[in-house]
């Protein structure tokens, strides 16, 4: 089946609520006022209860289908925050926010979800329960764990669960999705080095920590190129490199920081013991002294086999098969679902963005002829998965 016509009648309504979250953009936990529009808006739609608050700051609905048609339950999840980032779109719509931008497409996803939440209230032509799931913190502060932790999937009675990301490059409607890993688990490297500080004229007194930490940073990438097997998938990137306060001084300390990927607990665990030991024993080569702090955050987006499957053929009846790739290849980037399919089964899917910037970058913008075909897949997902 392609777009539904409702949908497309509320393409124009679903684009300006998301231009209006584009403008207003906000950061992690603190997404107050996203929370309150699509709260105010899930209650104007006539969902069956309307609940905030879910893992600090996030939002939940429930939509009820045909009475006593049915008992299942499914979730479906959009992540509401922005990143610290200076818009430079120019659109007349751009980030109001200093140095807050939606360069993630959160507000497309936010918008879409909306717009399913709408149409299933108005319809309610399911079996069963569901679930609209509005996250906060997805980058980087783990809102979806949070959310779990809440007691989430018991409160709500959640069975499966299902997510969508933009994938800029892809074209517009094009779907990807495979079983298994779907992107990486994401781990944080904290390096402190203690070195012995003075001039920089008379360096053979000191122990430089900008050495010290150079020669770390470059054999870090020894692991993933001589450590990892070259059939496996692993990324090591440090990413920041805090030293020194004057061009005449030899810093005492250095400070790095970066990100450890892997799609396996097997390369996983090899990553956090090879860092640790080419960290401290580069430092002690050179006469310094470096401490590493490994914090794993979030796991490996791990789709399961019958949700994905499904999803594949939702999203085929939407724009057609052959613009559903059921087995794309993994991603080394990460996604705090990751969390909710570990408490239940589930998928997740990259829906095209066209030929945008990529994310995460200054010039990136959900593009919003995409809203008519996810929300349509939102909304055939839960029609058919709780068909009566």
């Amino acid at each position: 089946m392609p777009i539904i016509n409702r949908v497309a009648d509320l393409h124009d309504e679903i684009t300006d609520w998301r231009r209006d979250i584009h403008a207003h953009p906000e950061l992690l936990f603190d997404v107050h006022r996203t929370a309150g529009v699509v709260a105010e808006k899930l209650k104007s739609f006539g969902c069956d209860e309307v609940v905030t608050g879910i893992g600090r700051t996030g939002v939940v609905g429930v939509i009820r289908g045909k009475r006593g048609a049915g008992s299942r339950t499914i979730g479906l999840r959009a992540d509401m925050d922005a990143l610290p980032l200076q818009e430079a779109t120019g659109l007349p719509y751009a980030s109001q926010n200093p140095g807050k931008m939606h360069a993630c497409g959160h507000d497309g996803h936010t918008a879409m979800l909306l717009g399913a939440a709408r149409y299933l209230a108005e319809t309610r032509n399911f079996a069963g329960t569901a679930v609209v799931i509005f996250q906060p913190a997805e980058e980087g502060g783990g809102g979806g764990r949070e959310m779990v932790k809440d007691g989430m999937m018991e409160r709500f009675g959640i069975e499966e669960v299902y997510g969508m990301h933009n994938y800029p490059g892809f074209p517009v409607g094009d779907f990807a999705i495979r079983p298994g890993p779907m992107m990486a688990a994401a781990d944080r490297i904290y390096i402190d080095i203690e070195g012995h500080g003075g001039h920089a004229a008379r360096p053979h007194f000191s122990v430089d920590t900008v050495l010290v930490g150079a020669q770390i940073l470059s054999q870090l990438q020894s692991i993933v190129a001589r450590n990892v097997d070259p059939l496996e998938s692993a990324v090591i990137s440090i990413t920041q490199f805090h030293a020194g306060t004057a061009d005449n001084i030899i810093p005492h300390t250095a400070h790095l920081r970066g990100t450890a990927r892997s799609l396996t607990p097997e390369v996983r665990d090899l990553l956090e013991r090879r860092v640790r030991e080419v960290v401290e024993g580069t430092a002690r080569l050179h006469g310094a002294k470096a401490t590493v702090t490994y914090k794993r955050d979030y796991p490996v987006t791990r789709n399961h086999e019958r949700q994905t499957a499904f999803a594949a053929e939702v999203a085929a009846s939407v724009v057609g098969r052959e613009r559903v790739d059921a087995t794309v290849p993994p991603v080394m980037g990460a996604e705090d679902f990751s969390f909710m399919l570990e408490a239940r089964p589930g998928a997740f899917i990259f829906v095209g963005n066209g030929d945008s910037a990529g994310l995460h970058h200054p010039a990136y913008n959900f593009n919003d002829e995409v809203i008519p075909v996810g929300t349509s897949y939102w909304v055939k997902l839960v029609e058919t998965a709780l068909r009566a």
